[in-house]
């Protein structure tokens, strides 16, 4: 065994964690491999035993015709049950090269169409007795298991009954990613399994990858001399060629050791999984090569996708039954937070025994900003901050963890308090968060061999462990796993949490516009009345100054007309103000009733055209006659004016605007368009929103006369747009219920 350092041992582990797997450029021995482009038939790579196998000529080689390679019928064969069935209906396609039936495994991956050939086996079952008859059977009596242990134990009973293999064992991986033992069958002569734990080192993350994309993968026999392909690369782009799906897939020759120094010869994994993540693994071994054939091998897979089931639906309702357990402590926790003045988590706080029994925690922390309750057994307030800040930072809604030691490092001052945590923080800008806490167990873990054996390096490079004798191991800084019921009650309390926190802020929203609101009528009253005596001031000051031709009275008049502008600008600020309040309370009344388009063009045009002939511009109205709209005729007008008035302020001299009205369905569309320099695209989005005004030449404006005409629209069950090119002109446009 060669000394390494630390450093050049981790740059090992790096390397086997980076092996490339899926690429292994060759096969097992005990099939045949062909790779097909389907837009030539022909055969891009193929294992280098194949024309042995199939007992075709030795000269034939890669790129010729997939028809040199199985004879023109059975590649026919081929083609006909692509053109007419799906990949999962031909699995497995019988094919016969000479004397010699094969098994043809199909599947499409990277652009080729891959064909496996493996020799039809024999069945091992007894006379008389069919597969499906026997597999029917082992469903059966799995959907009748009552509990998990039992589901386990006729799993791994049928299957070693059904293929033969010495052991075959259901192994679950664990939250640090380690896996047990949770039930097995295996003949007197081997040591057993049960219970035992195995490091996560011994399945690297990239092969629990593959176990989780393939529900299958066999090894007849460890032993094996691995079958090169020819050309080693794809000649079509010159790289490996990935053989993620393909069965007969060369394993890792470390796994291949490993399986060997567990005195197995022979292999075969069926995934387990949950949520289309990998749960576990049903494994068997024998101490023998043992070839298994395809059909038994679906059999088995079929177990393995029923067990995934199966073990899905019992845990949902062992969860759910945990679940339910929790019902009435939820309810008062939740009625608490509802019932609490101030911040949610004070109606937790006053119930401490029902927080802790939530969880069935030995304690818990409560955080509202500044302030840090602690219940029970807890770390002390600086290290509950550090976790609180470390929770929130977390990825997910519920972070839990039995090992918190090993998730945060400042947990290992504190594992006799602390080494078990659940907890969460809603999403507010202050600092908040509800925790549980679970003491250390002092505990011993049962591992299938030293774990710490997976470090052994020869001739520099690593090595599978040797021993798989039990070894007790004292385990530290860990608390009694979480429940999934317990999970899910913290995440159920969570939501009550999020939704009373939510609850009170609409009604803390509600009271601000409401308040807002008052505020504003009350200042719109009050400055109404000054504003009114400063305008009559104003013309009294005029008349007394009219025949006065003096210098100083044209500055006084110039700065009572000044005045009056900016009297008159705040009066129409009020106004708007009193408007956008009532639409963004949604509390905007009008008085519809039946109004006449052509009189309604008619006192527009008649108020508007005096503003137009200012800049000599041609305004125009035209509307079908008869047409009536259904509208306040006060509200109306604001729109209108406010558009036209928009149009009349940004088009040039001696421009065009023209207001129609055009009947669309149950509504009448009025359009008002200019001939301006237009409005930018970046800009166009942003017309209505309150205080637009960055069009240039309008410095002066409140920016609210879209934003209101736009609320006013809507009141009326309408809709206001708007469109412009630039150097061409804008239209905006809104429609009104036609009056019937």
């Amino acid at each position: 065994m060669t000394s390494v350092t630390e450093h050049h041992l981790d740059a090992l582990l790096q390397n086997c964690a980076i092996e490339p797997i899926r690429i292994p450029g060759a096969i097992q021995p005990h099939g045949v491999l062909l790779t097909v482009d389907e837009s030539a038939w022909t055969v891009q790579q193929a294992s280098a035993n194949a024309a042995s196998v199939l007992s075709v000529a030795s000269d034939i080689a890669a790129g010729q015709p997939l028809a040199h390679w199985l004879g023109e019928v059975q590649a026919g064969l081929v083609r006909q049950a692509l053109a007419v069935e799906a990949l999962e209906d031909i699995n497995p396609l019988a094919l016969r090269m000479g004397d010699h039936a094969f098994d043809c495994l199909v599947h499409r991956h990277d652009g080729l169409l891959f064909l496996e050939l493996e020799a039809v086996q024999t069945s091992p079952l007894p006379p008389g007795q069919t597969l499906d008859q026997r597999l029917n059977r082992t469903l059966r009596r799995m959907q009748a298991a009552k509990t998990l242990s039992d589901l386990y134990a006729i799993s791994v009973n049928e299957i070693r009954a059904l293929t033969g293999f010495d052991r075959v064992l259901i192994y679950r991986f664990q939250e640090q990613g380690h896996g047990q033992v949770i039930a097995e069958s295996a003949t007197q002569a081997l040591d057993a399994y049960q219970g035992l734990f195995f490091p996560a080192s011994d399945i690297p993350e990239q092969a629990r990858e593959l176990y989780r994309l393939n529900w299958l993968r066999i090894i007849p026999d460890a032993a094996y001399t691995p079958v090169p392909l020819v050309p080693a690369l794809r000649p079509d782009n010159g790289q490996p060629l990935d053989m993620t799906y393909a069965v007969l897939r060369s394993v890792s020759p470390i796994h291949c050791q490993y399986i060997q120094n567990m005195g197995v010869r022979a292999s075969m994994s069926i995934s387990l999984l949950k949520h289309d993540r990998l749960w576990g693994l049903i494994t068997c071994g024998n101490r023998q090569p043992l070839q298994v054939p395809h059909t038994l091998r679906a059999a088995c897979q079929t177990i393995g996708q029923v067990l995934s089931m199966q073990i899905s639906a019992l845990e949902e309702l062992q969860a759910q039954r945990q679940r339910e357990s929790k019902y009435s402590l939820l309810k008062s926790l939740a009625c608490a937070m509802a019932e609490a003045e101030g911040d949610v988590y004070q109606g937790l706080i006053e119930h401490p025994q029902d927080l802790l029994a939530l969880a069935d925690a030995s304690g818990a922390a409560v955080i509202i900003e500044d302030q840090i309750h602690l219940i029970g057994q807890c770390p002390t307030p600086e290290q509950v901050r550090a976790l609180q800040q470390w929770v929130q930072e977390q990825p997910e809604a519920v972070m839990q963890t039995s090992s918190l030691g090993e998730a945060f490092a400042p947990a290992r001052d504190y594992p006799r308090i602390a080494s078990g945590l659940v907890g969460f923080s809603l999403p507010k800008p202050v600092a908040n968060a509800v925790l549980w806490f679970r003491q250390e167990v002092k505990n011993s873990v049962q591992w299938s061999g030293n774990p710490d054996t997976f470090k052994r390096v020869v001739a520099d490079r690593l090595q599978p462990r040797e021993s798989f004798e039990a070894w007790k191991q004292q385990v530290d800084g860990t608390a009694r796993l979480w429940s999934i019921g317990e999970i899910y009650a913290v995440a159920d309390l969570r939501r009550s949490a999020l939704e009373s926190d939510l609850s009170r802020q609409v009604v803390r929203e509600k009271d601000a516009v409401r308040a807002r609101d008052e505020l504003v009528a009350v200042v719109s009253h009050d400055l109404r009345s000054p504003l009114t005596v400063i305008v009559m001031q104003c013309g009294m000051m005029q008349r007394v100054i009219a025949a006065d031709v003096s210098p100083s009275s044209k500055r006084l008049n110039s700065a009572i007309d000044t005045l009056q502008r900016a009297t008159a600008r705040m009066t129409n600020l009020l106004e708007d103000l009193l408007d956008t309040s009532k639409i963004e309370a949604g509390r905007y009344l009008i008085s519809p009733q039946p109004l006449e388009i052509s009189q309604f063009f008619e006192d527009a045009w008649s108020l508007l055209t005096p503003l137009a002939l200012n800049k000599f511009i041609d305004l125009t109205f035209a509307g079908e006659p008869q047409l009536k709209i259904m509208a306040d005729p006060e509200r109306m007008f604001q729109v209108l004016s406010n558009l036209v008035g928009n149009a009349i302020k940004f088009t040039p001299k001696e421009g065009r605007i023209s207001v129609t009205a055009a009947v669309q369905g149950d509504f009448v569309a009025i359009s008002v368009v200019d001939s301006g320099s237009g409005i930018a695209p970046d800009q166009l989005p942003h017309v209505f929103e309150r205080y637009w005004r960055i069009r240039e030449g309008n410095p002066s404006g409140t920016g609210l006369g879209l934003y209101i005409s736009q609320g006013i629209v809507k009141a009326h069950g309408g809709e206001l747009t708007a469109s412009s090119e630039q150097g061409v002109g804008s239209v905006f446009r809104f429609t009104v219920p036609l009056a019937r």
